[in-house]
């Protein structure tokens, strides 16, 4: 179970999340994703800080997959500079159908 990842990805709206998650899990390139809308994020861009509402997009995916996955990202994305941050997921413990699932719903 070493190999599952989730990445953390940052969107304008709950829509680009929709439309991002929606590429990632038709191309199988993860299991599933969540959409967390009603983030406020404040941050540095161009010498300020700035506050905007955001969206986080959750993906559950697979080591192995984490460059493509990240790339299709960027290639959807609105941002510049987009966050995707890809975070090991070390089960120890959990549901063994759930993560079996999950390994094999992705491509490759």
């Amino acid at each position: 179970m070493e190999n599952l990842r989730i990445l953390y990805v940052t969107t304008s709206s709950k829509q680009q999340a929709r439309d991002i998650g929606s590429v990632l899990v038709k191309n199988k390139l993860c299991a599933c994703v969540n959409i967390i809308d009603g983030m406020e994020s404040l941050y540095w861009w161009n010498g300020e800080v700035q506050s905007d509402n955001e969206c986080v997009l959750l993906v559950k995916t697979t080591q192995e997959m984490v460059p493509k996955v990240t790339q299709s990202i960027k290639s959807h994305h609105s941002y510049d500079v987009p966050c995707v941050i890809s975070l090991p997921l070390s089960v120890k413990e959990g549901n063994a159908d759930y993560l079996n699932w999950l390994r094999d719903s992705v491509a490759g």
